[in-house]
C-alpha cells in the first residue's frame, strides 16, 4: 500500500490537528479529526529529530499515544504507563513498520493508520479491528 508522507513545520496549535507540537517531553493530545478516515497510511512529521535514523530492521525506544480516528478516544499510551517501550519494528503493526523508518531520534511523528495496516477488517477478533487509528510517536532511541 502507498503511504502519504508530509513534512510538517511546527506552527500554531490550530494547524496540528490537536497534536501538541514542540514539546516531546509531554504526552501529546489528539482530537477526533473531521472528515472521512484516510484509506492509506498518512505520515506527518510534527517535530523532525536530529539523531540516528530508524530503519526497517531497527529496535526502537518510543513514547506513544494511540487514539481511535472516529472518536479521538485513547486506547493505549506509554505515557499513561509512565515509561517508554522498546520494540523491534518487525514485531509491530504494518502501519508502524512502514511509518517509523526514516524517523530520527528526537522526532515526533503522527501516523494515521487504516485498518488494513493496523488490526485488519471489522470482525477480525481484535477489539481495534476495523478501526482507523492515530498514533503520535516520539522516537527516543534506535538500535
Amino acid at each position: 500500500m502507498r503511504s502519504q508522507r508530509t513534512r510538517f513545520d511546527a506552527g500554531p496549535r490550530s494547524q496540528l490537528d490537536g497534536c501538541m507540537a514542540e514539546n516531546t517531553n509531554q504526552k501529546p493530545e489528539v482530537d477526533a479529526p473531521d472528515g472521512p478516515a484516510p484509506e492509506t497510511l498518512e505520515i506527518v512529521d510534527i517535530v523532525e529529530g536530529t539523531g540516528p535514523e530508524a530503519t526497517a530492521g531497527s529496535k526502537v525506544d518510543v513514547h506513544y499515544l494511540g487514539v481511535e480516528y472516529e472518536t479521538g478516544e485513547e486506547f493505549d499510551s506509554s505515557w499513561s504507563r509512565g515509561q517508554s517501550i522498546n520494540f523491534p519494528l518487525n514485531n509491530l503493526i504494518k502501519g508502524w513498520q512502514d511509518g517509523i523508518p526514516g524517523m530520527k531520534v528526537g522526532g515526533r511523528r503522527k501516523l494515521t493508520v487504516p485498518p488494513a495496516q493496523a488490526y485488519g477488517p471489522a470482525g477480525g477478533g481484535h477489539p481495534l479491528s476495523g478501526k482507523t487509528l492515530i498514533f503520535v510517536i516520539d522516537l527516543l532511541g534506535v538500535s
